[in-house]
C-alpha cells in the first residue's frame, strides 16, 4: 500500500469529524460542509507539512508540534469552503432534498 496513503488513513482515525445534520436548513448546512472542507484540509496539511522543518531551536520542543498544529488547523479553517470539496457536498445533499 502507498505509504502516504496509510499515513493519511490514519490521521482520518484521530481526527473528530463533524456531523452533518440532514435536516437543517441551507444556512447550516453549508457551515456544516464548510466545516467538513476543513477536517479534510487539515487532513491534507498534516500529511504535506508532517517533514516541515523547526521553528524552534530544539527538534524535540513539544512547543515547536504545538504551534505547527494549531498553525494548520487554523488554516485549514481559513481556507475552508475554497476547494470545491464543501461544494459538491452541499449540492449533492441539497439534489437529495435533504434541506428545506
Amino acid at each position: 500500500m502507498y505509504t502516504g496513503m496509510s499515513s493519511a488513513l490514519s490521521s482520518v482515525e484521530n481526527q473528530r469529524l463533524p456531523t452533518i445534520d440532514k435536516n437543517s436548513d441551507a444556512q447550516a448546512l453549508r457551515k456544516q460542509t464548510d466545516q467538513f472542507e476543513a477536517v479534510i484540509v487539515k487532513m491534507m496539511l498534516d500529511n504535506a507539512m508532517k517533514d516541515e522543518k523547526n521553528i524552534f531551536n530544539s527538534s524535540n520542543d513539544p512547543g515547536d508540534k504545538i504551534y505547527k498544529s494549531m498553525f494548520r488547523d487554523e488554516l485549514s479553517k481559513a481556507s475552508a469552503g475554497s476547494f470545491g470539496f464543501s461544494q459538491m457536498l452541499f449540492e449533492y445533499l441539497s439534489e437529495r432534498g435533504t434541506i428545506s
